[in-house]
């Protein structure tokens, strides 16, 4: 059971350029959060990304999309609130991804009672190391959006 009430994937493949970003994200806010954060990284398949979640009040998972939309576009969706386009998500190497677990958790009731995706606009997945100038960019606009959303879950839970 996860006893962190906050849990943070950071979805992506280090060698395939841009879609590393969640990873990056991840390792950064590793290493800036608080205990109760969990900060954990994924390849994106779905059965695992439900599974890792299932015990989490709080979810915040980052990943590269690819919408046509600028490189280093930053997309947040409230997953109670909105539904994930399947889309934006393509770039995964699985079929069933973050926004088919988001989806098929949904259908089953089985979703966060928080869950946030930061989906950052990819330019480069190609084979690769290393984040293009826009998605760099970005990735540190969105450590400092998801250090705000960790702060205030946590004021949300002392007025609870």
């Amino acid at each position: 059971m996860n006893s962190h009430p906050i849990l943070i994937i950071g979805v992506g493949n280090t060698y395939r350029g841009d879609d590393a970003v969640g990873l990056h994200i991840a390792q950064d806010i590793k290493n800036k959060s608080p205990d109760y954060v969990n900060v954990i990284e994924q390849s994106g398949e779905g059965i695992s990304l439900m599974d890792s979640w299932k015990d989490a009040g709080t979810v915040i998972i980052i990943d590269a999309v690819h919408s046509g939309a600028q490189p280093g576009t930053i997309h947040r969706f409230d997953v109670h609130t909105q539904t994930i386009p399947t889309k934006y998500f393509h770039y995964s190497t699985h079929a069933f991804g973050v926004a088919e677990a988001i989806e098929l958790a949904r259908a089953l009731k089985q979703l966060p009672k928080n869950l946030i995706v930061y989906g950052i606009e990819g330019k480069c997945f190609e084979a690769g190391v290393g984040l293009s100038p826009e998605v760099e960019k970005a990735a540190q606009e969105v450590v400092e959006h998801i250090k705000q959303d960790i702060k205030n879950n946590s004021e949300r839970k002392d007025t609870e």
